[in-house]
């Protein structure tokens, strides 16, 4: 099994199948999957005679919101500057704690609200996913109130 499809299985079995994640090898398998509704990118910057850094900016102009995670197979300094300068969250050097990593980068994805919440009002962690909980159902009744009654 290649290293992307177990990277893929890996994510799946930890993040589940509502986030949508995935993981290419190729740019234009990549650039004809990712859309609207494309949560995460995970893409490996030694692509096949193209250049990650316009494929990562392709993503980023189908989708700003679509975070991209660029799978390296060495330490780039200069390469990992471009990259989070063309919109990449994080750079995982490849190896056999990659998934591990990838997973790890992912969830400070998703739990960036509550850092947040957690610097800019002081508050423990504990109270900051309360108010996001609250400020989540508080959403989803509104929405249901909306567009349900």
């Amino acid at each position: 099994m290649s290293a992307i499809k177990e990277l893929k299985e890996h994510l799946l079995n930890r993040f589940g199948e509502g986030i949508r994640i995935e993981a290419f090898n190729n740019s234009k398998s990549c650039l004809e999957k990712v859309d609207e509704t494309t949560n995460i990118v995970v893409l490996n910057n030694h692509l096949k005679g193209e250049n990650d850094i316009e494929v990562l900016q392709s993503i980023k102009e189908i989708n700003p919101n679509t975070e991209v995670i660029v799978l390296s197979e060495e330490e780039d300094i200069a390469q990992a500057v471009d990259s989070y300068r063309a919109g990449a969250k994080g750079i995982v050097i490849r190896g056999s704690d990659s998934g591990r990593r990838v997973a790890k980068l992912i969830t400070r994805i998703f739990t960036a609200p509550i850092r947040i919440i957690e610097k800019e009002l002081g508050l423990s962690q504990r109270i900051a996913i309360f108010i996001m909980s609250f400020l989540t159902v508080g959403a989803i009744v509104l929405l249901y109130f909306i567009f349900f009654k």
